[in-house]
C-alpha cells in the first residue's frame, strides 16, 4: 500500500532577474524591486517577527563553490546593522571563495528568505533562518558566491522574457547508522518501491519530515519510499529555480536533523550500496514568457513547443560538459555506471538521448494534462549537487539551444540500457563521462560551463575536482586487496 502525502498549493516567488543591474552593487535589491518585494518593509516585518515570537538565535546561511551549507548565527538586536551592514567573514577559510590576501567578505542577508524553524528552539525560543548574498568589501557581488551564479543564469534568462522554474524528486537513505571505518551501513528497513513500510525505529520518519517542511514554507507534493531498503523520496513543489535551490539546501539540512531526532541517519550520498540503486534528484524544468508555459505547443503531437525542444537540444548537446557539475561527486558515476542488478531494470540515465515518457532517457517528456504543466524532466542530476551551479549549467545550455536554433534529434523509445554498444554508437546516443576524472576534463574544455560558472568558481571547482579524482585514484581499495592479495 502506498503512502503519498499530497503538499498544499503555494504560489512560487517570480524568478530572480536583474538585468543590466547582474553584476552590480545593487543586484539583491534590484531583484527584489522586479518581484515587486518592498525591502524595506520585508526587513520591518522580520524586525518586527523577531520581537513578536521571541526568536533567540537567527542563522545566516550560504554555500561554498561544492554546495556545502554555512552557517553564522546573529544576535535579534544585532539584525538591524546585519541588514545595513552585512556580516564580515574570512572568505579565505571558506572552500573556493578567495585567497589569504584578499580574503575579507560581506555575507548580506536577503530577508525575502526569512523563515522561523518552531521545531529548533525548544524551551530557549524559537530560531530563523535566511540565506545570505556574498559581497566583497565594496559591495559588489562575489564571483564566488553559487547564489551569483545562478542570479546570473536567471538574470540572462529574463532578458529573454523567460522565469526558469524548477521542481526536484529528492531521494535519500535512511540508515540505523554511519559506520566509521567506511564499512556497509545498515538501511532502516527492507522496504521496496511504494511499499508502506513498518519499522522499529524512524517509523513515522516521512510524516514528521513532511510536517516540518510545511512548517517552514516548503510546499511538498508527494512522499514515498523508493526501491532500496531504507531509500526515500520527497518531492518538492515547483518554484522559481533560486527559491527551489534555496529549499534544497533547506530541505538537507532538516530532513538529517528530523532523521537524528528519530535515532537514524540521513544520507544524500549518491550510492552508498553497491547492490542496490542510487539516489538521484530527477528535476523537472519549465520556462514561463508571463504567464504563459512556453514549452507548450497544442498543435504539436507532444504538445510540446519548437522553445522546448530547442532546450532539450542544448541539454543534450552540452551534456557532457557540465556533467561534473550535475554529478560532481567520485561515487556519483557509481550511480550512473552501476553493475546489473537481478530482477531489476536500470533506469540509470547514463546516455545522451531523450524520449517520451522513456525512464532510461537523460530527458524525459512526461505526459500531462494542462498548459501550464508542460515540462521536461532532466534524469541525471545527484541530490548530492550543488543546486544553485547544476540549475545554472541546465538552464544556460537550454537557452544555448534556442539562441542557436539546435535541432532536436529523434527521441529514443526502447529501454536504452537494453541496447548494445553497437547500436547505440548507431543511433547517435553519446555516453555520458564514465567517471570524475573524465567528466571534469570534459568540463575543462567547455565554453559554454566557463561563461556560465565565471573565471573564479570555474578554475577552483577544476581544481578541487582533479585533485579529489587523484586521491581517489592513487587509493588501494577493499576490492583490490580481497581480489588480489592471496593470488598474486
Amino acid at each position: 500500500m502506498a503512502e503519498i502525502v499530497a503538499g498544499h498549493t503555494g504560489t512560487p516567488r517570480l524568478a530572480d532577474c536583474c538585468g543590466t543591474d547582474a553584476e552590480g552593487k545593487g543586484l539583491s535589491v534590484a531583484v527584489n524591486r522586479l518581484q515587486g518585494v518592498d525591502v524595506d518593509r520585508q526587513k520591518e516585518f522580520v524586525l518586527r517577527t523577531l520581537e513578536e515570537r521571541d526568536i533567540r538565535f537567527v542563522r545566516l546561511w550560504f554555500t561554498d563553490v561544492l554546495g556545502m551549507l554555512k552557517s553564522v548565527s546573529v544576535a535579534p538586536a544585532e539584525l538591524e546593522a546585519a541588514f545595513e551592514e552585512g556580516v564580515g567573514f574570512d572568505g579565505s577559510a571558506i572552500h573556493g571563495f578567495a585567497r589569504v590576501y584578499e580574503s575579507d567578505m560581506i555575507a548580506m542577508p536577503d530577508p525575502t528568505t526569512f523563515q522561523v524553524f518552531p521545531f529548533e528552539g525548544g524551551g530557549s525560543g524559537e530560531s530563523a533562518r535566511m540565506f545570505c548574498d556574498i559581497l566583497l568589501p565594496d559591495g559588489t557581488p562575489s564571483w564566488a558566491d553559487p547564489r551569483h551564479v545562478l542570479r546570473r543564469a536567471l538574470a540572462k534568462a529574463a532578458e529573454k522574457g523567460f522565469t526558469f522554474y524548477t521542481h526536484p524528486e529528492i531521494e535519500f537513505f535512511l540508515l540505523k547508522e554511519v559506520p566509521e571505518d567506511g564499512s556497509v551501513p545498515e538501511p532502516v528497513d527492507s522496504g521496496g518501491y511504494f511499499d508502506h513500510t513498518t519499522h522499529a525505529i524512524a517509523r513515522d520518519f516521512r510524516r514528521q519530515a513532511v510536517l516540518a517542511l510545511e512548517r517552514i514554507g516548503i510546499s511538498v507534493e508527494y512522499s514515498h519510499h523508493e526501491v532500496a531498503p531504507g531509500q526515500q523520496e520527497i518531492d518538492l513543489r515547483y518554484a522559481d529555480a533560486l527559491t527551489t535551490a534555496d529549499n534544497i539546501m533547506t530541505f538537507r539540512h532538516v530532513i538529517k536533523e528530523v532523521a537524528l531526532s528519530h535515532g537514524v541517519h540521513a544520507t544524500f550520498m549518491p550510492k552508498p550500496f553497491s547492490d542496490q540503486p542510487g539516489s538521484g534528484m530527477h528535476t523537472h524544468l519549465s520556462l514561463f514568457e508571463g504567464e504563459r508555459n512556453a514549452f507548450h505547443d497544442p498543435s504539436d503531437p507532444m504538445k510540446i513547443s519548437k522553445v522546448a525542444k530547442a532546450f532539450i537540444a542544448g541539454l543534450l548537446t552540452h551534456a557532457r560538459e557540465f556533467t561534473a557539475v550535475t554529478n560532481q561527486w567520485v561515487n556519483s558515476y557509481k550511480r550512473l555506471f552501476p553493475r546489473p542488478l537481478p530482477h531489476q531494470i536500470n533506469e540509470s540515465p547514463a546516455y545522451v538521448c531523450w524520449g517520451h515518457r522513456n525512464r532510461s532517457a537523460l530527458v524525459r517528456v512526461p505526459a500531462y494534462g494542462k498548459p501550464n504543466s508542460a515540462r521536461i524532466e532532466f534524469r541525471s542530476l545527484d541530490s548530492a549537487a550543488n543546486p544553485y551551479l547544476a540549475f545554472a549549467v541546465l538552464l544556460c545550455a537550454g537557452l544555448k539551444g534556442i539562441e542557436e536554433g539546435y535541432e532536436l534529434p529523434p527521441g529514443a523509445e526502447d529501454d536504452v540500457w537494453s541496447l548494445t554498444d553497437e547500436e547505440r554508437r548507431a543511433m547517435g546516443y553519446e555516453t555520458l563521462p564514465r567517471n570524475l576524472g573524465e567528466a571534469v576534463e570534459v568540463m575543462a574544455s567547455s565554453e559554454l560551463v566557463a561563461e556560465v560558472l565565471g573565471e573564479h568558481v570555474f578554475d577552483f571547482f577544476l581544481r578541487n575536482k582533479r585533485a579529489e579524482w587523484e586521491e581517489y585514484r592513487r587509493e588501494v581499495t577493499p576490492f583490490e586487496r580481497q581480489r588480489y592479495l592471496g593470488v598474486l
